[in-house]
């Protein structure tokens, strides 16, 4: 097999471990070893194993002396560093945005939010309606850094992501809180929409910081 063959197999091999992680095939903390890699991704032992140096340096697994391959358990540090990590990027990415996105762009996210808090006063938190919350409410913030047109941060950020996705899953899922969510961040939009960055900035880190507070309180 060529390079290219053997790169497309160890991408593969690392897309398939996060999309089982993120749906929950594969849990934090869980000790799991090659072959189980193997059957759950379909994939040869040679690409799991060209994709687990990638998994630990990205902080998704860590390799257990005598145990074997640990997939990363949701804790206080975690926690605290994946949302720290966050509010790094993102306020310089929001106030970029601010400055520089297209009155489309932000009439479209008020929109999508609008709807979504008008719908969740109406008629309730449906699960429908709190999957589709939670895409939003990921676009938005996916929307802020990919403002920054830059690949390395994104790429950075993609993996934080999923550690918050996880997170999410284990401390604090949307369901429930799609009232308050799509509040704090309509107060984000708007004051994008008047181009406030200061505002902007300020009402983006008080979101990221109740959202870590609730993933710590559980």
């Amino acid at each position: 097999m060529d390079d290219t063959g053997e790169q497309t197999l160890r991408e593969r091999a690392y897309e398939s471990f996060t999309h089982h992680l993120l749906s929950r095939d594969v849990r934090p903390g869980q000790f799991i070893s090659q072959r189980r890699l193997v059957e759950l991704t379909g994939l040869p032992l040679g690409a799991i194993r060209e994709a687990i140096p990638r998994l630990e340096a990205e902080g998704l697994i860590k390799t257990v002396p005598q145990r074997g391959l640990q997939v990363a358990h949701i804790d206080i540090n975690l926690i605290r560093e994946a949302f720290q990590f966050r509010i790094f990027l993102e306020k310089e990415a929001v106030a970029l945005f601010t400055r520089s996105a297209s009155d489309a762009a932000i009439a479209k996210l008020l929109k999508q939010h609008r709807d979504i808090a008008e719908a969740a006063e109406n008629g309730g938190e449906s699960p429908e309606l709190e999957q589709h919350a939670q895409q939003v409410d990921w676009g938005m913030h996916d929307a802020f850094i990919d403002a920054l047109g830059n690949s390395i941060i994104s790429n950075a950020y993609r993996v934080n992501s999923i550690k918050m996705r996880l997170i999410n899953q284990e401390r604090f899922r949307i369901a429930g809180h799609v009232k308050s969510v799509m509040k704090e961040h309509l107060a984000i939009l708007e004051a994008i929409e008047r181009r406030s960055v200061e505002d902007a900035v300020e009402r983006l880190t008080a979101h990221i910081r109740n959202a870590r507070d609730r993933a710590l309180a559980v």
